[in-house]
């Protein structure tokens, strides 16, 4: 399972640090402004139902049934489940796009009300969405695809797909003069890498004899037991989905860059999302659907543990960094070009507000596994709406005082609601134990974030004198400082504090 991580987790994190470079050219490119909140609504909206339909409700869904399929009855059956749900699966997108593109002013209207005072943004938002949603459907299939690959232990292409978004936004950007705004260039990016990504996963797919094609429509006792499988985790996803909804929807009322603020933090925060939490979810989801299906249900929690250890392992380090150098980072990463120090404070901020959170954003996809490889994606759907109870109540209290970091941190709140829940779900029916082990582990990487951080503060505080006369390139050299330093201190901290037979044990069980 670990290699399958490392596979899993490289490919994120070459896609993270292309996603950086994207970021990079956005942030000099449209800076915080007017025309970048326009593109981000343009892209947050496919975004939206992409988490809803595909990489949420249907992954959750689909690869615990399909493995169930292949594992109890071949290859045979298990292509003729995947033909129908593929034949289901893009007549509802087309459905959905035409829906889309025919209604999308009023779909504005609901989606980003404060632009209704700008004509022009307004306009302008509507225009670039109009190009960006038809990603939508060719980001569902490679979905699809990608989770059928994942069941034969095929991670390496659907993790190396996204790194197509990046290059192909960065070489539209590059053409900026060619388009009516950059917004647009970056809008035509956006689409031009979802036929980039379909073409890849489907090229591997069809290598490996598993490529779909359409067929008959029938609903057997396989595709009935997926869609009951689907509608709760429709809910559960949209329930996540609202909350960013409203991110957006409060965020268009807020001052111009709120938005563009939310997005540069949040790309950040999904560093760690990506590379850790959901490149060890994607490989523990059928991992644990083979053991369940087995009857091998402790060595499906013990996957899961080995998953947890693994997750937190490498999680506290952004956590401490994201809450005691936020503005360092964001800087270094972004204050060029049309990005100023000021928008860089205002994201570094926010970002600081998220890493509350990051621990149940990791987590989660780990710890709701347990649920979906028993094909019950009823649970969790009440852990996380009640999370996006307490998220959406918390932003309307909070955005008040705090604008878009009042956001960011009722998002957090809301995530550890959700974790919460799930885990005691998990515990009542002893799919998970949480015993002295799980306690003494939880405790050490406090400690160990802890005298993290310190050393964090302790380091940003030396480096700004110590780097007071450098004219150009300040704020990257103490980046570059402050990750040696953390480096260092952080193994150091976990070699003391768990031992070296623990890394091995968590590295070769």
């Amino acid at each position: 399972m670990l290699g399958r991580i490392f596979t899993v987790g490289g490919y994120t994190l070459l896609s993270r640090v292309t996603g950086f470079a994207r970021d990079i050219m956005l942030a000099a490119i449209l800076g915080a402004g007017p025309l970048a909140d326009a593109f981000f609504v343009a892209l947050r909206l496919p975004n939206h139902f992409r988490a809803i339909f595909a990489e949420g409700a249907f992954n959750a869904a689909f690869v615990p049934a399909y493995a169930h399929v292949h594992g109890e009855r071949g290859e045979v059956a298990a292509k003729l489940f995947s033909d129908r749900i593929f034949t289901l699966l893009f007549a509802s997108q087309v459905v959905l796009l035409v829906l889309a593109l025919a209604f999308m002013p009023q779909a504005m209207t609901l989606l980003a009300p404060g632009f209704t005072d700008d004509p022009e943004q307004r306009k302008l938002a509507i225009e670039l969405t109009r190009i960006t949603f038809p990603y939508l459907l060719l980001i569902t299939l490679v979905t699809l695809y990608g989770g059928m690959l994942n069941v034969m232990h095929r991670f390496a292409s659907a993790a190396a797909a996204p790194i197509f978004l990046n290059l192909s936004m960065m070489a539209t950007l590059a053409l900026a003069a060619f388009f009516p705004t950059a917004g647009h260039a970056a809008a035509w990016g956006v689409l031009i890498s979802g036929f980039l990504q379909y073409i890849l996963l489907a090229g591997d797919a069809k290598v490996h004899g598993i490529l779909p094609k359409f067929t008959s429509l029938k609903l057997d006792e396989d595709v009935r037991g997926f869609f009951r499988a689907l509608g709760p985790a429709t809910l559960g996803s949209m329930g996540t989905q609202v909350a960013l909804f409203a991110d957006t929807i409060i965020a268009t009322f807020l001052a111009a860059g709120a938005l563009s603020a939310l997005y540069y933090a949040d790309r950040l925060n999904q560093l760690p999302i990506g590379v850790i939490g959901i490149a060890i979810g994607t490989v523990l989801l059928p991992e644990m659907s083979r053991r369940i299906t087995a009857g091998d249900d402790e060595g499906a929690i013990a996957s899961q543990r080995r998953a947890f250890d693994f997750t937190l392992l490498f999680s506290i380090p952004f956590v401490a960094a994201f809450m005691v150098v936020p503005d360092v980072i964001m800087r270094a990463m972004f204050a060029r070009g049309a990005f100023s120090k000021a928008d860089a404070a205002a994201a570094g901020a926010t970002l600081a507000a998220y890493a509350v959170g990051l621990i149940p954003f990791v987590l989660i996809r780990s710890a709701v596994a347990t649920f979906y490889a028993r094909k019950d994606t009823a649970t969790p759907v009440k852990a996380a709406l009640t999370g996006v109870a307490v998220n959406v109540a918390l932003k309307v209290a909070l955005v008040g005082s705090l604008a878009q970091i009042g956001l960011a941190l009722a998002t957090a709140v809301g995530a550890w609601v959700n974790l919460l829940l799930v885990v005691l779900f998990a515990t009542r029916r002893k799919f998970f134990v949480f015993d002295r082990a799980v306690v003494g582990s939880l405790t050490k990487f406090v400690a160990a974030g802890v005298i993290l951080a310190a050393a964090l503060w302790l380091t940003s505080r030396w480096a700004t004198t110590a780097l007071a006369g450098m004219t150009s390139l300040r704020d990257e050299a103490a980046l570059g400082i402050l990750i040696v330093a953390g480096a260092v201190v952080y193994g150091a901290s976990v070699l003391l504090l768990f031992g070296r037979r623990w890394l091995v044990r968590l590295v070769r069980p």
